[in-house]
């Protein structure tokens, strides 16, 4: 870590500036001069840390389940309510991904490198292979989101780089080719934390593949993450979101943030609840909790669960309440103090509760909030600018792909539940039932589901619910997208001693009652429409996508 973001970070691609006599003759402190990069290996390292910078943002992890049915982000201007409810269009597209700065870094990097005299020949490529990742990285995004963007492989003007659209497999194919030529030269074990080795080439093609439901590439890569035997499930579930677990062997690659350097500013702050001086601008769904199997590894609908309507919240997956702030919770305030979390009751004491959803705009909509990243507040020196380093990839995504993967090829198998027991083992959960979950259609409901949950607020529902298809052969989307959001009714009674059971939740709630907004999910909304400020930049990237 301590490598990764000093040096030149600000202005690193403040190249090819002229200057004035005097003063203004003399090179930039806090600049990489054209006069003087890329003459040593120690350039290419400084312009490769530039790379880096912005490979991802660790907010837009956080936000991303907020375009599912598992997220709701109630500010407009943060961009991503209107992708989760369908009102985006071209000209208000909400929250874009569109962005090549990244992209032409690297393309600059790999440009520039060659004419660099390495008397390690195996540096320069380690570099080539960790820059050609970040832009791969780049490309999978955009094309995920997208459909098919231009592929812009030089440093080019703006007008040279006017190219018209690729198709998605385009985009595929040229993903496919920087990981599969990076990957023999990166590293096993990174040097520095945050930077990429091949545990990182190979959890972005297993993921990409995944996405397109190419289940042998998927399963190959897996498989080869494990191999690499640096890589294992954390003990502590919970300990994977909070500072002390960043350096946890689970973890494949981080958004990775300092203190003082470069930290995460105002996310996590914006994920607390108003009581508490957050802006709840993020929050989880009763969707998700809905998802949560018991502790006794039955879903919520089964008969003999043991499950109570009015005390959702008793005797759940450890995970749930490792992952959600539900009502009647216990959490710790930023100021240390303990408190119990009441976004049921309009009033506490006779006074208005800062927490009731209809209290003030930064009070959660949904009466949940979220605890990964969050809880406790007080291991953040200051919420608002923090070194929380979200995670992109981890070990556990692997188990859960394998699962998924070989069951789609063969079926259940060996294979298949010890990837799915492990990840459950850890979660407090018994073994899969191998007589319940005995066919390929039960096994895949688990799989889905156990991804659905060990992942919740890390970014993957959007996409696992347009691949996924419903019985009917519809994406899931269409059906869990095409429902008014809810919210959680009822009241917290705060001398319960069990915070599980200190609320109780009106199960004869109406419908006007729980409604939060209207939601809609078109088949065409599988990709976001191509922001209209795009096409009015390049007249040659073509139409955008269909029925925007």
């Amino acid at each position: 870590m301590n490598t990764l973001y000093k040096g030149a970070l600000v202005a690193l691609l403040a190249l090819g500036t002229s200057s004035c006599s005097g003063f203004l003759d003399k090179e930039p402190h806090n600049a990489l001069s054209p006069s003087t990069t890329w003459k040593t290996p120690q350039d290419a390292h400084k312009f490769l840390i530039g790379c880096y910078d912005g490979w991802t943002s660790g907010s837009t992890i956080l936000y991303l389940d907020c375009m599912s049915d598992f997220g709701f982000n109630f500010h407009v201007h943060e961009g991503y309510r209107s992708i989760g409810n369908g009102s985006m269009t071209p000209s208000n597209p909400g929250v874009s991904f569109y962005d090549y700065s990244t992209i032409g870094r690297c393309n600059l990097l790999l440009d520039r490198i060659k004419d660099i005299p390495f008397t390690d020949e195996a540096e320069r490529k380690d570099i080539i292979a960790q820059a050609k990742v970040i832009r791969a990285y780049q490309y999978y995004t955009m094309n995920i989101v997208y459909g098919g963007v231009p592929i812009i492989e030089l440093p080019q003007t703006a007008e040279a780089a006017q190219l018209p659209r690729k198709t998605e497999a385009e985009v595929r194919a040229y993903i496919a080719k920087d990981l599969d030529e990076a990957l023999p030269d990166l590293q096993k074990s990174p040097a520095a934390r945050g930077r990429f080795g091949k545990g990182m080439a190979l959890a972005l093609r297993m993921r990409e593949a995944l996405y397109y439901g190419d289940w042998a590439i998927a399963r190959e890569k897996a498989k080869a993450i494990m191999d690499l035997g640096i890589y294992e499930l954390e003990g502590d579930y919970a300990k994977l979101f909070k500072i002390e677990g960043q350096d946890s062997k689970e973890i494949i690659a981080a958004v990775q943030y300092l203190d003082n350097t470069k930290p995460l500013y105002t996310v996590i702050g914006s994920m607390y609840n108003n009581a508490t001086g957050g802006w709840s601008s993020l929050v989880p769904t009763p969707n998700l909790l809905d998802t949560y199997e018991m502790a006794n590894g039955m879903t919520i609908t089964e008969s003999g669960s043991g499950y109570d309507p009015a005390h959702p919240f008793k005797g759940r997956d450890p995970r749930m309440a490792k992952t959600i702030c539900y009502p009647g919770a216990d959490y710790i305030r930023t100021d240390g103090l303990k408190a119990i979390y009441n976004s049921l009751d309009k009033t506490l004491d006779g006074k208005n509760n800062p927490d009731y959803p209809e209290a003030a705009n930064n009070s959660s909509k949904t009466g949940l909030t979220w605890n990964k990243y969050t809880y406790p507040a007080t291991q953040y020196t200051d919420v608002w600018s923090c070194n929380a380093c979200p995670i992109v990839f981890r070990y556990a995504e692997v188990l859960l792909t394998l699962a998924e993967a070989s069951n789609e090829l063969s079926g259940p198998s060996a294979e298949v539940y010890s990837a799915l027991d492990q990840v459950r083992r850890r979660a407090g959960l018994p073994p899969v039932d191998r007589s319940k979950y005995a066919s390929k259609d039960k096994l895949r409901e688990l799989i889905h589901r156990e991804r659905s949950v060990e992942l919740a607020g890390e970014g993957f529902r959007r996409m696992d619910i347009v691949r996924w298809k419903a019985s009917d052969g519809k994406m899931l989307a269409e059906h869990v997208l095409n429902a008014p959001l809810e919210r959680v009714v009822g009241t917290v009674d705060s001398h319960i001693s069990d915070p599980t059971m200190r609320a109780t939740i009106k199960v004869s709630a109406t419908a006007a009652e729980k409604k939060v907004e209207d939601r809609s999910f078109k088949p065409h909304y599988r990709y976001l429409p191509i922001p209209q400020a795009v096409l009015d930049r390049n007249p040659n990237f073509g139409k955008n996508n269909p029925d925007y």
